[in-house]
Formats: structure tokens, sequence, C-alpha cells
């Protein structure tokens, strides 16, 4: 397994995953004397899509790869032919040098929780807007619906399978995100090596269908026997390409009552894996177990909870983020020389001054609410209740901190934290966001 949360190949720089403007400031302020100010932007969102009650953050591990990454190569710089020679000089020796604290990944955010405060110089900092959005927005879209699906399972494993629905690299992340929010295993073979997920993977109804007899006729026994003999009896059979009830039958006879698995990929999955787990056991396969796959959202998977299910298989909702593909994050310039700066349009308003945030907690452990305060302020006083410091040093001059949490400490994080959730929080109708964020200390407007 190759040691790394980068999902871009190696020898690669993620300077021009950016957006023009990003450049066309740069070279202004370097201009006008402001590419040296002090600024912070900051990461939130205004409110969390489709109504949901809480989202997760997800790909900080990844921003900060990407960040250490993003420097310009000289093919590069001779492409940007728009940019005056000082610019293009500023940007051969382009490297981030400043400080990002913000949320873990793998923790509950909600509307306007600064998720990452990124301080340096104005020049530095502004050019890295897009590529810090375009993997926070899809990883955090992508964590977020698939812990509503794991919410939804109950405690069922959740297989990852959604490579075919998106874009080849989106694939890999997505898979990531999938994991870290409590999925138990991938198909895609990349995400199991570059950040080492459980791989998952029998065989397609294009294997059932290749074995046929001479004179064309089906020969479901034939494939499934090759399976069992390549992979073992503990494998998963495919059985609905032709008759369900058949192909459990074939199943069983083929490979015998202590088959794996047996995996059902159309038709209404309730209805059928009713029907499946009787004729299971009937056979005497008490212990085969049934995956259901077929479009499956958290909200389907919720409908299946009461049904002889043992394992579901998720593709389109989770990569697509079940209906949200984008979490709605913004980034924003909220500080300029230790003032605070704030954008006040209609719907787009935003609180000025570098943040730090934490959860209160009832001594049972369930969540009250985010506290926002003045980055350089002391931490409020909660009185008797339980906090959460919810900002963390990420980077320092450049440098990503010592200790951060891996792929797998940040799963457990996620699933302790869900648990703090007060109990509507997991509900998967639309709502106001479960916790409230209060902002304290900063003027009044």
């Amino acid at each position: 397994m190759k040691s790394t949360a980068s999902s871009i190949p190696p020898e690669r720089s993620t300077a021009l995953l950016t957006d023009k403007y990003e450049l066309t400031m740069l070279q202004a302020a370097l201009a006008d004397g402001t590419a040296d100010r002090q600024v912070t932007f900051e990461v939130f969102s205004r409110r969390l899509p489709n109504e949901r009650r809480y989202g997760v953050v997800a790909g900080t591990a990844r921003v900060l790869h990407a960040v250490k990454d993003f420097t310009f190569t000289d093919e590069q710089l001779a492409d940007l032919d728009f940019l005056d020679q000082r610019t293009r000089d500023f940007l051969a020796s382009y490297r981030f040098t400043g400080q990002i604290d913000g949320y873990r990944e793998g923790e509950l955010y909600f509307p306007h929780s600064p998720l990452l405060t990124v301080r340096g110089t104005f020049a530095e900092c502004v050019v890295l807007e897009t590529v810090i959005l375009s993997i926070m927005n899809a990883d955090s879209a992508v964590a977020s619906a698939a812990a509503r699906m794991v919410t939804a399972a109950d405690g069922r494993p959740i297989i990852e399978m959604g490579s075919r629905r998106t874009h080849e690299y989106a694939a890999v992340t997505s898979s990531r995100a999938a994991y870290l929010a409590g999925f138990s295993a991938t198909s895609n073979l990349e995400a199991s090596f570059r950040y080492g997920i459980p791989a998952s993977g029998t065989s397609a109804h294009a294997w059932t269908l290749l074995h046929i007899n001479d004179d064309g006729t089906p020969n479901e026994a034939a494939a499934f026997r090759s399976q069992v003999d390549q992979l073992g009896v503990e494998t998963t059979l495919l059985v609905d390409t032709y008759d369900i009830a058949r192909g459990v039958e074939t199943a069983i006879e083929v490979a015998g009552t202590d088959l794996g698995g047996v995996r059902i990929d159309s038709g209404d999955l309730g209805v059928l894996a009713r029907q499946v787990r009787q004729q299971l056991d009937d056979l005497g396969a008490h212990n085969t177990k049934i995956v259901v796959s077929s479009d499956l959202d958290e909200f389907t998977i919720a409908g299946l909870r009461g049904e002889p299910v043992d394992v579901f298989g998720v593709g389109t909702s989770v990569v697509t983020g079940s209906g949200a593909p984008t979490a709605g994050l913004v980034y924003k310039l909220v500080e300029v020389d230790g003032h605070p700066v704030a954008k006040r349009s209609r719907n787009k308003a935003s609180h000025g001054g570098a943040k730090k945030a934490v959860r209160t907690h009832r001594s049972t452990g369930t969540a009250i609410e985010e506290i926002v305060y003045p980055y350089h302020s002391d931490r409020p006083d909660t009185g008797k209740l339980a906090t959460l410091d919810l900002t963390i040093p990420l980077m320092r001059d450049g440098e990503a901190v010592d200790g951060l949490a891996t792929l797998e400490q940040s799963r457990s994080y996620l699933a302790d934290q869900l648990v703090t959730l007060p109990w509507e929080g997991l509900a998967l109708s639309r709502d106001e966001p479960v916790l409230h964020t209060r902002f304290t200390g900063f003027p009044a407007s």
C-alpha cells in the first residue's frame, strides 16, 4: 500500500488545479502592493445541502498534500502567457509558508462552522482557493451522504462500488470518503492500493452469461463452479442473472451449504431477500449471507432495515453525494492585517475575523451547540458543560504538523462523534441542522 493521502500521481503539480482569476488577482496585488498583507481565509458552509441535519468534514489530509504539492513547473509557467514576468517569477518560487488550522477529518460540522482557517500573505493564500474547495466540497459531500447510509444500515456492512458512475479519479477519492464515513470495503483497487481500504469483488452478470452450453443455452452451474474453484466456497455468487430461486438452488448445489453469500442486484429487494433467506434456510445454508445492490441510497437502505439483508452494496448514490454532489463550502477572506472583513451581499453574508470553535456536551455525552469565537481570544467559559476543541493545528510554516490522525483513526473518530448527536440528528428527513452555531466575542455588525 502506498502511504499517501494524495489523489495526484507522483511527480505531478497541483498548481493548475485552480481558476484563472486567482492568478489575475495575484498579479494585481503584486502591482498595487497588497500582495504581502497578512490575511486569513476561511472555509465554511452557509447552509447544509438538502436540509440535512449535519455534515461530515472530509478531504483535510488530501488538502494538506495538495498545498504541499502546489508548485509551478517551468512548463506550466510557460503556458501562463496572460501573466506579466513579475508574476511568473513569483510563481516560479512559490511555496506556501503559512499556517492552516481547522476541524479534524471526520468531524461533524454545521452552517458557519469554521472548517479551515488559512493564514499567510494574500499572495500565497489567494491562489489556494480552488484546489482546497474542489477537494473538500467533493469529499465532504460523499462522506456526509455515506454517513447517513451507515446510520441507515444499522451496523450492517456497506461496500462502496460506484467507480463506474463517476470520474476515474473521483472514484478513488470517493472510496476514501465513504470508508472514512464507515463503509467497510470498496470495489476500487486504486483506492485499496492508495489508501489501504479493504477491497471486495467477485463477479458480474457477464461472468454468468459467458458460460453457455454448445447449443447456446445458459449454464449457470458452470459459472458458479468455476468461481468457487477459483475463490473458494466463501465467495458470493450473483444469483439473479436468470431466475433467482433457481439461481439460489444452483448455488447451493455447486458450493454446498457453507457458501459465503449470494447477491441480488435487481427486483423488489425486500421481498426477494425474505424469499431467498427462507430458501437458503430450507436448503440448510443458514450462514450464507445475503448481499443486495441496485441503486441503493440511505432511504432504500433504511427501508430494508427490517429485512434479512446482511450486506449492502452502494454505487451511484454514494459517489454523487446522494443528491448533493457538493457540500456547498466556500473560501472567503475574513481578516486583513488584523482587521475583520466580511461580505454583506444578500443571502451571502459572512462573519469577519479569524475564528476557532468548540462544541459543548451534556454529562451524557450528547452535543448541545457549537460556539465560534475570535482566533486569538481565550476559549469561552462553558460552565459545567464538557467542551471539545474543534479547531486544531494542521500546518505550520507550510509543513503539516506531526501526529495528525490516520484514515483509520479519523474513521473511528467520526463513528464516535455520530453517537454524540441528539437522536433527531440521525433522522433522514429534511429539517433544521441539529446543532446551532453561536458566535461570541465578535463586535456587533
